[in-house]
């Protein structure tokens, strides 16, 4: 009994010091308590549908396209579902920044509408002659303030609003339990269970013109989305001792990337409206991903001529500029060095 006693004791002892070598509450020589973990590096957020996006932009490159500008206004969640502990809301907030990326990566010329706080209180500075485009104020002399002239700003030809309309928990599922052992008190016993789960969201987004306030496109769509748990338990007395394990592995299909499914595709059916595209068999005459201003991360305005080696295309890749992974610059992660 002494012996067994020892080596919990001892079991503990090398348990604490492994926890406390990962954490103290002295700081190490980096100013650091401790190191953080996981080295996975930052990648694209794809959904099914962006290739498609950023083929419409390939298309309207190729055959000189250009859309009306588009604004976005507010997708909001209109399902009301909270988290029962209280820590907010089950589905994103976002969607709007996610239609605004949708519509960058389709090549679509974006005007901000959403966030324009500080265009308005830099138009406020300049109609006061407070801010200038110069030389640094107060270093290189006298400067001359930022003229503000009419007709500066672009306006929107259509913006696109509207909500996330439905979440739907369980619609439908599945499972099975199972529970097998020996008669006997002592015997081994063991249990399997396996769970599938079915749940669904959707939302409604429609396109307004500006200048007259026509809606000019509806859009609804849904997506169902699966989980699954499967897990594996055994429970037996061996020599004298107890042994209980069980394991188990569980997968949900994530919510917020769904609503990101939705709005792609609602913004490939706009976009390809906008654009007079034919279909998806358009496609199959131009490189989705063909080294341009637009790719799965987004689209941008170049500011130098160097889309050779600093394209959308590159955004993409998951070793680039990456501290150990790729050979461009490096910068230390956080505690690391």
């Amino acid at each position: 009994m002494a012996t067994a006693g020892a080596r919990i004791g001892a079991l503990l002892s090398a348990t604490s010091l492994a926890l406390t070598a990962c954490a103290t509450p002295v700081a190490g020589p980096s100013g650091l308590y401790a190191t953080p973990i996981g080295t996975a590096p930052v990648t694209a957020n794809p959904t099914p549908y962006t290739d498609a996006l950023v083929c419409i932009a390939q298309y309207a490159r190729q055959y000189n396209l250009r859309a009306p500008r588009i604004s976005v206004g507010r997708i909001s969640d209109l399902t009301g579902k909270e988290e029962a502990d209280g820590s907010g809301r089950k589905i994103t907030q976002g969607a709007s920044l996610m239609a605004m990326t949708a519509f960058a990566k389709a090549g679509v010329p974006l005007v901000e509408r959403f966030d324009t706080s500080v265009s308005e209180l830099e138009l406020k500075y300049a109609n006061n002659k407070l801010i200038t485009d110069g030389p640094t104020p107060g270093v290189d002399g006298p400067v001359d303030p930022r003229r503000i002239f009419s007709g500066q700003v672009a306006g929107s030809d259509f913006y696109i609003t509207g909500g996330i309309t439905e979440l739907n928990y369980n619609i439908r599922s599945s499972g099975a339990d199972a529970l097998a052992g020996d008669r006997d008190a002592d015997g081994a016993k063991g249990r399997f269970r396996a769970r599938v789960f079915v749940m669904n969201i959707a939302m409604d987004i429609r396109l307004v013109n500006t200048r007259t306030l026509e809606v000019v496109d509806v859009i609804s769509y849904q997506k169902q989305i699966v989980g699954r748990e499967v897990g594996l338990g055994l429970f037996d007395f061996l020599n004298g001792n107890v042994f209980d394990v069980s394991a188990g592995t569980g997968a949900l299909e994530p919510v917020q990337l769904a609503v990101r499914s939705l709005i792609e595709r609602a913004v490939v059916e706009m976009s390809a409206n906008l654009y007079g595209m034919p279909g998806p068999q358009s496609c199959m005459s131009v490189d989705p991903l063909g080294g341009g201003t637009t790719g799965p991360t987004g689209g941008f305005t170049p500011a130098y001529n160097n889309l050779g080696t600093n394209n959308a295309t590159t955004r993409a890749e998951p070793d680039r500029w990456n501290d150990g992974r790729g050979a461009g610059d490096r910068a230390p992660l956080r505690g690391r060095y």
